[in-house]
């Protein structure tokens, strides 16, 4: 019968660990994210939201990041009209620092058409 050497199992247990720290590190950023996304596809959709003025909705989308945490101020939501439709694109960046490792994650969640 075959051992795995000692060294082996500590190996993949570093590795292992590691793949669990950068999970937990990246993992929220990227479920609020998508929720963002939602809120945004969602807002885009709605009728109502049509009539509505930029500001305003800009203002929404900036509440509903920092509920969810995210680093999104009223310069990163840009509001596209047409005669018939509405765009709006969110374009923001979060820094994630975890030990020996920093990385800048760009998002650009929208919804609509132009």
């Amino acid at each position: 019968m075959n051992r795995v050497p000692r060294w082996r199992l500590a190996a993949a247990a570093v590795v292992m660990a590691g793949l669990v720290l950068f999970a937990a590190a990246f993992a929220p950023t990227y479920v609020h994210n998508v929720r963002l996304q939602r809120f945004v596809a969602d807002l885009a959709a709605r009728p109502e939201s049509r009539p509505q003025p930029d500001d305003l909705l800009r203002t929404w989308v900036v509440d509903k990041a920092r509920e969810l945490r995210l680093p999104v101020t009223a310069d990163n939501v840009r509001i596209v009209r047409s005669p018939t439709a509405m765009r709006i694109d969110v374009r923001y960046m979060v820094r994630i620092t975890v030990p020996g490792y920093t990385v800048d994650l760009h998002f650009y969640p929208g919804a609509g058409s132009h």
